[in-house]
Parts: structure tokens; sequence; C-alpha cells
């Protein structure tokens, strides 16, 4: 929806910024610089919009309890400190989820070792991910 109404934006402000002067067959355009800050500004949010996507984390834990809760994401971080840990509030439940996962698989494999520290139950949930665009360009080499 964006990328729909930033470009007749983007077309109209070039319009009415960019001024086309003939002489001697040839054209010289001006352009309001402007314009480069606001193409900017969208090529940061196309990027933004890449890494919110669907996939998957493991939950650890979901209890009542904060202090529970930040004790597991602890534990978590320290046997795990590549993996990125989040912890979440949904009234009245914390939860500690692990991992951004494109696929339910990746984040099995996460559960399977996760299992064992934490014996009440490790499950693997659909969520929307943070993929951070080196993992998104990794993953597109290896398609």
């Amino acid at each position: 929806m964006q990328k729909l109404f930033c470009l007749p934006v983007l077309m109209l402000l070039f319009a009415t910024a960019a001024n086309a002067q003939v002489s001697d067959g040839s054209v010289k355009v001006v352009k309001d610089s402007r314009i480069d800050i606001l193409v900017k500004k969208q090529v940061y949010i196309n990027t933004l919009a890449i890494r919110n996507q669907p996939g998957f984390r493991v939950q650890v834990i979901n209890t009542t309890k904060r202090n529970d809760a930040n004790e597991a994401k602890a534990r978590v971080m320290q046997a795990f400190p590549d993996v990125k840990t989040y912890l979440e509030y949904q009234s009245p439940y914390f939860k500690v989820r692990v991992g951004d996962f494109k696929t339910r698989d990746e984040a099995t494999e996460l559960r399977d070792k996760l299992s064992n520290m934490f014996p009440g139950g490790v499950f693997v949930i659909p969520t929307i991910i943070n993929l951070s665009l080196d993992k998104e360009l990794m993953n597109e080499e290896s398609n």
C-alpha cells in the first residue's frame, strides 16, 4: 500500500520540482534536492518491510511471574548467545521466545536443544519475525 501511494507522490513532486529548459537542442533538467531525500526514505521503509515476515520462534516459558521469565531469558542467552531472545508481555502472561526462523524445521532444531533446559514444555510458535538484512541475503543466495 505504501509503495502504491508513494510512487504517485514522487511523480507529482518530480513534475512540479523539475524544470526543463531547451537551448541549442539540448535539455537541461533541474530537480529539487528534496526528491533524493524522499527516495532514500522510501528505500529505507522498503528494507524494513522485508525484515518483518511470517516465521517461527521457540517459546520456552509462559508465566505470570516476571522474575521467572527474566531468569529463563538469561539462561537461554547464556546457553545460546548467538540467538536473539525476546521477552513479550501479553496480559497477564510473560512469554520468553527465542530466535527468528523462516521455517518450522529450523525452529524445531532449537526446540529439541532447549527441551532439556525447560522440562515444562518448549513449543514452536508461528509469529512475525525480524530478519536482519544479512540473514535475508544469505537465505536468497542459498535458494
